[in-house]
């Protein structure tokens, strides 16, 4: 429900810059169908206003979404023996539903196959009607949507914030932060993602393996 509601107020943010800037319902409604990429949409419409140049959009994508590989590696050992529905699991992870599949365990009685993609449907049915109806909207009610954007920003927050609360073990949390604002001032706000990706993973391999260390000792 956090989820649904996030993606009501996000999305209907999306709709409404779209149609602030003179597209049709028809371009949120299926981008958010088939990109299904909340960072990247808001980035496209941009991209549609400007020169066409599939190469710059290319990377463009690949930088915007790079965490993205991160997720799937982690999630390679959940997505096994999920037959068909691999492929929408891959299609459909987004930030939320990485969250999601990821912290929380079904009941026994659930085959994780079917609630994993039962999750990612959910976002994108929530994320599809959020942009479809701000769109609509748009043509109805008219304001200044300078900074909308940022509401995707505010809802990344809210996310943290939450999984601080319900975790006892901070120091994932820590890491991701020390890694991301060092990389944020050596690289720039434009490059910093995959560097501070990459850091985190290391810091987290070096940590399991120094944490292993006395288990091994105490053997």
């Amino acid at each position: 429900m956090p989820i649904g509601i996030g993606f009501l107020f996000l999305g209907m943010s999306y709709g409404f810059m779209m149609q602030s800037k003179g597209f049709s319902v028809w371009y949120p409604f299926f981008m958010s169908m088939f990109i299904f990429a909340g960072s990247m949409e808001f980035v496209t419409a941009n991209l549609l206003l400007s020169a066409f140049s599939p190469v710059a959009a290319f990377f463009l994508a690949l930088m915007v979404n790079a965490r993205h590989l991160f997720y799937g590696l982690s999630m390679l050992d959940k997505y096994k023996n999920t037959g068909w529905k691999k492929f929408y699991l891959i299609f459909g992870m987004c930030d939320e539903s990485f969250t999601v599949n990821c912290t929380v365990t079904p009941p026994d009685d659930v085959d994780r196959g079917w609630f994993m993609f039962f999750v990612n449907l959910l976002n994108q049915i929530y994320w599809v009607f959020a942009a479809t109806a701000g769109a609509l909207l748009g043509y109805v009610i008219h304001f200044d949507t300078t900074g909308i954007e940022f509401v995707m920003t505010a809802l990344f927050v809210v996310m943290f914030l939450n999984q601080w609360e319900e975790s006892k073990d901070h120091l994932p949390a820590l890491v991701g932060l020390i890694c991301s604002a060092i990389c944020l001032l050596i690289f720039g706000s434009s490059n910093f993602i995959v560097p501070s990706m990459i850091f985190i993973i290391v810091a987290f391999t070096a940590e399991r393996r120094f944490s292993k260390k006395p288990e091994v000792a105490a053997k």
